[in-house]
């Protein structure tokens, strides 16, 4: 995908515009990545605790940031959620409830990317030409199918066939669905902080592009930023790397915006998300040889076994 940028665009156009950028930028920029992820892993242990999991939040900030890890090397951008359920599994005391809060948080934040999408689309008279609004209109009929589409798979889904350990799980993961519908706030409240975040987040980039020299309004990046982010859903390249890219400088064609430019300013915050992602993994790992940590996984690890417990097997 980069080679493919990189030929039909002006390579030396996109090197000097990342050039432009100060030095004292990539820190700022990397600090503010990693602590608007905060408000991320708020959000995800309020939906996983709402299913059941009994997260604390040093494991959640734990396994949060070590998805930011796997991010890094894994196909699109929810590679890194396998990751953190699997790192959160073992502290879980629901693991179904883990899953589908996991699942749930992904799902908020696409809506929640959406919505401050279509927010930018009402503020900016340009937003939706007719690229745009084909784009646009393409990404919600995707959308709207996948739910039509899983909901009909659940409705026709011939649950007596199934063996009797499936059958069990299926128990589990109805029982957390259940917790989750008698809390209607918490999927509020994650609605509302996964938008909190997806709009702090373009406005990071907002100032990016302005060091790089895009001279467009806010709203502009509201409408763009979230739609090139569901762009880099598609499972083409880790990290959804120069999918976004790509999307971002469609996106911007219809505003005047140049594309070396466009495409320079994704790649600057690739940087930020890479090196984001490998701290993540420094933080998770120190997080996890805390002497807390290790006692709340040694607990957890007992409760699941009876004779590590001092239970009986009889």
């Amino acid at each position: 995908m980069l080679a493919l940028l990189f030929t039909a665009l002006p390579f030396a156009d996109i090197a000097a515009a990342i050039g432009s950028v100060p030095a004292v930028v990539w820190p700022a920029a990397l600090a503010m990545y990693l602590s608007l992820h905060l408000v991320g892993v708020v959000k995800w242990r309020l939906l996983t605790n709402t299913a059941g999991a009994g997260l604390s939040f040093k494991t959640a900030v734990r396994a949060y940031f070590m998805g930011l890890f796997g991010n890094t090397f894994l196909p699109s951008i929810v590679g890194g959620d396998v990751v953190r359920a699997g790192v959160a599994l073992r502290a879980a005391r629901s693991k179904s409830g883990l899953v589908l809060g996991s699942l749930i948080d992904r799902l908020l934040d696409i809506i929640g990317l959406a919505a401050v999408a279509g927010i930018g689309a009402l503020l900016s008279p340009r937003a939706l030409d007719g690229q745009s609004r084909r784009i646009f209109l393409t990404l919600g009929g995707v959308l709207a199918l996948g739910g039509i589409g899983a909901v009909v798979a659940l409705a026709v889904l011939p649950v007596r066939r199934l063996p009797w350990k499936v059958r069990r799980k299926l128990v589990q993961v109805r029982l957390a669905i259940r917790a989750t519908i008698q809390r209607p706030e918490a999927l509020v409240a994650a609605l509302v902080l996964g938008m909190l975040l997806q709009t702090l987040l373009t406005v990071l980039n907002w100032w990016l592009g302005g060091v790089i020299g895009i001279e467009i309004p806010l709203y502009v990046w509201l409408f763009v930023w979230p739609l090139a982010k569901i762009a880099g859903l598609l499972p083409l390249t880790q990290n959804g790397i120069g999918v976004r890219e790509a999307a971002q400088a469609v996106l911007f064609a219809p505003f005047g915006v140049a594309a070396a430019k466009a495409v320079a300013t994704g790649l600057v915050f690739e940087v930020v998300i890479i090196s984001g992602g490998l701290l993540g993994g420094v933080i998770a790992f120190v997080l996890s040889r805390s002497a807390s940590e290790r006692a709340a996984l040694r607990a957890s690890t007992q409760a699941d076994d009876p004779v590590a417990a001092g239970g009986s097997t009889a």
